[in-house]
């Protein structure tokens, strides 16, 4: 169905909601097609930036890709590559998504409260601004 996928990988919760997108992705790739594991790291206000020592951001950008690179390599039979953005969300998964010729970005959706109603999701961005399918999984 699918050649490129992208998914927007999230690590909270151990990364069971992109466990299951990798899952789900195995059996919309064509044979021969590949996934992209996105994760992006939001930026840090210079004031608060400035009081993190760089050695601990660096830390947790290894401890973020070692984990994406895990996830990675347990998606048996299909080729998954992974990778880290820096910056808004919805905006870099998007560029991912035009970077790959991606025709499929997956991302997983929390119920939305008030405040998303106002400001608007991730998920809902990306829905709106895709030039490709989006699948939204709760």
């Amino acid at each position: 169905m699918y050649d490129s996928i992208v998914i927007a990988a999230a690590l909270f919760n151990e990364g069971a909601t992109t466990r299951a997108a990798l899952d789900k992705a195995q059996t919309l790739l064509n044979a021969g097609g590949a996934v992209t594991l996105v994760h992006v790291i939001e930026e840090v206000p210079g004031y608060v930036a400035a009081s993190i020592p760089k050695e601990h951001m660096g830390a947790r950008q290894r401890e973020v890709q070692d984990q994406l690179d895990a996830m990675a390599a347990s998606a048996s039979g299909i080729k998954v590559k992974a990778i880290i953005r820096h910056g808004q969300p919805s905006a870099s998964i998007l560029g991912a998504a035009k970077e790959t010729n991606a025709d499929l970005i997956m991302i997983a959706s929390h119920k939305p409260g008030l405040s998303d109603y106002f400001i608007g999701s991730t998920a809902a961005r990306i829905v709106r601004h895709a030039q490709c399918s989006v699948l939204v999984t709760r």
